[in-house]
C-alpha cells in the first residue's frame, strides 16, 4: 500500500520557539513530512542551527530571529518566509515561557511578560499569517498550551492563566475561520523531557523530581518532544480537515478531561 502524503500541494510551515526542546522536534517532523519549515526563535543562532540540521538531513528549512513578543519582528519574519518559500499556511505556535513564582511575589512586569509571549505572541502571529491562509483557502494552526491550563499549578498562576487563554483563543479562532478552510487546534503537553523541565527539576520546583511523576503517569514514562511533534503533524495534515477547535492532551494519561 502506498503511503498517503501529508499534503497534496507543497506547504510552508512556521514553528515558533523552534530552536530548542519541543520546537526542534516539531520543525524536524514537519520537514520529514515534506514541508518547507521556517524556525522562529528569539535566539537566532539556535534557529539557524536547527535549520542547518534539517537541511543536512535532506529537508528544507531556514532559521529566523524572531521574538514573538515583538510585533515588528513577527511581521518581518513572516515577510522573509514569504519571499524565500512562499506564504506560510501552517503555523505552530510553540514559543512560550514558564516561570515559577509564588502568587504574592509575581510582579506586574513578570505577569505582563508571560502574557506578552504566551498569549499576545500567538494573537499577533495569527493576525499576521491568517491573511495568507485565507487567500490560499487552506490553513493549519496548532497552538501549544499546557496541562497546567486544565489543572492549574501552584507557583504558576500567571503561566497557567496564559495557557488557559491559549485554549480559549484556539476555540474562538476555529469557529471564526473554519468557513475559510482553516483549522485551529491546541496541544497541551504535560511532563515532557526538555531542558526547561530538567531546569525546573534542578531548581526543586518538581517536588521529588521527574522520576516520581513518571510513576504516577499511567503510561509510566515522561513524554518526549517527539510525542508532541506527532500530534502537531497530525493536525497539520490535509486529512485532518474535519478536526478543529479541539484540545488534544498529550500527557500519558496524567490529565483526562
Amino acid at each position: 500500500m502506498t503511503p498517503v502524503p501529508a499534503w497534496s500541494t507543497p506547504r510552508t510551515a512556521i514553528v515558533t520557539g523552534g530552536g530548542s526542546g519541543i520546537g526542534i522536534a516539531i520543525a524536524t517532523r514537519l520537514a520529514q513530512d515534506g514541508a518547507a519549515v521556517a524556525i522562529f526563535d528569539r535566539n537566532g543562532d539556535t534557529a539557524v542551527a536547527t535549520a542547518e540540521a534539517i537541511v543536512a538531513d535532506g529537508g528544507t528549512a531556514i532559521g529566523v530571529t524572531v521574538d514573538v513578543s515583538k510585533r515588528d519582528e513577527i511581521e518581518a519574519g513572516v515577510a522573509a518566509v514569504r519571499d524565500q518559500h512562499g506564504a506560510a499556511t501552517i503555523l505552530i505556535n510553540n514559543a512560550g515561557i514558564s516561570p515559577f513564582s509564588k502568587f504574592l511575589k509575581i510582579s506586574q512586569e513578570e505577569f505582563e511578560q508571560v502574557f506578552a509571549v504566551n498569549v499576545r505572541g500567538i494573537f499577533d502571529l495569527c493576525q499576521v499569517v491568517l491573511p495568507d491562509m485565507i487567500e490560499a483557502g487552506w490553513g493549519r494552526i496548532v497552538n501549544i498550551s499546557s496541562s497546567s491550563a486544565q489543572t492549574g499549578n501552584a507557583g504558576q498562576v500567571h503561566y497557567s492563566a496564559s495557557k488557559g487563554a491559549v485554549i480559549s483563543m484556539t476555540r474562538s479562532l476555529a469557529k471564526e475561520f473554519g468557513p475559510k478552510g482553516i483549522t485551529v487546534n491546541a496541544v497541551p503537553p504535560s511532563f515532557v523531557d526538555t531542558p526547561s523541565l530538567r531546569s525546573a527539576e534542578d531548581s526543586g520546583m518538581l517536588g521529588e523530581g521527574v522520576a516520581v511523576h513518571e510513576k504516577s503517569t499511567p503510561v509510566r514514562r515522561v513524554g518526549t518532544p517527539d510525542d508532541i511533534a506527532a500530534a502537531c503533524a497530525f493536525f497539520a495534515r490535509d486529512d485532518s480537515s474535519y478536526i478543529t477547535g479541539q484540545v488534544l492532551g498529550v500527557n500519558g494519561g496524567r490529565v483526562i478531561v
